[in-house]
């Protein structure tokens, strides 16, 4: 039994046209020597047999980058507001880079006002500061009342 990977790896090749081989030199003059076995390629690494990819004969393994959204916490508080809503992925991807943004502008104003205070850590008391001077009016104050909670939540526990 092949593993995912093998599999479609088969697929691969079996929709590739054939190749043209030309028989080794020694097959083209020696018609009379015995047949050539077939072998087996190696087969891939498989998480259930527990195997390497060096130790399958295949190549190493190319870690991907991994890159870091805020799609699954936007999803869960969607579902706390609105459960029967859903959302696009194009719409994600505008929420996550809405949520980007607004984190570099607090930050970086938050970064300032420790700059400016001499200060070299970062406490709540300037993000408070610098979600106030970002965010306008209702929801700076909002802001302010969760970040706030979320503090406290986390002092005491």
């Amino acid at each position: 039994m092949r593993c995912a990977r093998a599999r479609a790896r088969q697929r691969r090749r079996s929709r590739r046209a054939p190749r043209a081989v030309t028989p080794p030199r020694a097959a083209r003059f020696a018609p009379l020597a015995a047949p050539r076995r077939a072998t087996l390629p190696p087969t891939p690494a498989c998480p259930a047999c527990n195997s390497s990819p060096r130790a399958a004969g295949g190549k190493k393994k190319v870690k991907r980058s991994r890159r870091e959204t805020f799609n699954i916490y936007i999803y869960k508080v969607l579902k706390q507001v609105h459960p029967e809503v859903g959302v696009s992925k194009k719409g994600m991807s505008v929420l996550n880079s809405f949520i980007l943004d607004i984190f570099e502008r607090v930050t970086g104003e938050a970064g300032k006002l420790a700059r400016f205070n001499k200060k070299a850590t970062l406490s709540s008391r300037e993000v408070q500061t610098a979600v106030r001077l970002v965010l306008p009016g209702e929801l700076a104050k909002h802001a302010v009342s969760e970040g706030t909670k979320a503090v406290t939540k986390f002092t005491s526990a």
